[in-house]
């Protein structure tokens, strides 16, 4: 039986284009601005003392800053720069500059799954402030209610299965009692590969009968 339900964000419950088309561009910009003015903050401190780690030396700030631009420009998976970008972000939500998209189909049915005593998760790898922001600065209002955890890269790497056995470990559930939903097929591989039942968002492209995971073309159309 199901008990909870952990899903991705982008192409999942929002659409590729708001995170490279509006956030990422957004947090680019402000990057450079941002760390002169913040790094006196502890936890601004904390992210440059990680990057530095991460590199291998220690670098002046706008060395710094100028490899977590590089690090942006080529889509880099790195967790002190998903953490510094959620940080920037926040500003953004605060000021207005953006809400965050969540397709109408992903958000009546995550509605009616919280109804309906599933618990929810978000393991995205965007860092858990990002996830938190997009979901209570969405399109339509306050969703982070109805979530009653989040992951990020901290717990693993979305390709890894160990990082699947983790979450499941966290929940204190059988790997089989959860659902992974998700765009990508290799995060589906390793979520199966740890024994999680996994359905695979398909929102441009035909539903595939015959594909590794189960396909949906939205949420309306997910069954357990």
């Amino acid at each position: 039986m199901i008990k909870a339900i952990v899903t991705d964000i982008e192409g999942t419950t929002s659409s590729l284009s708001f995170v490279k088309d509006v956030l990422f561009p957004y947090a680019r910009r402000h990057l450079p601005d941002f760390v002169r003015q913040h790094r006196g903050d502890a936890e601004v401190q904390a992210l440059l003392e990680d990057a530095g780690k991460i590199v291998g030396t220690e670098l002046a700030l706008e060395d710094l800053i100028a490899q977590f631009i590089a690090w942006i420009d080529q889509d880099q998976k790195i967790t002190p720069l998903k953490s510094l970008q959620g940080l920037i972000w926040l500003d953004g939500y605060r000021q207005g500059a953006f809400t965050g998209h969540v397709y109408a189909d992903a958000v009546a049915q995550l509605q009616a799954w919280h109804q309906q005593g599933y618990a929810l998760y978000v393991y995205s790898s965007g860092s858990v402030q990002a996830q938190k922001l997009l979901f209570g600065y969405s399109d339509a209002g306050d969703l982070t209610p109805l979530f009653s955890g989040y992951f990020d890269t901290y717990i693993g790497g979305k390709r890894e299965a160990d990082s699947y056995r983790r979450i499941a470990e966290q929940l204190a559930l059988p790997a089989d009692a959860i659902v992974f939903l998700s765009d990508i097929k290799e995060e589906l591989d390793a979520a199966a590969a740890a024994g999680m039942r996994t359905v695979w968002l398909v929102r441009d492209h035909a539903v595939d009968a015959h594909a590794a995971h189960p396909q949906v073309a939205d949420f309306s159309a997910i069954r357990f």
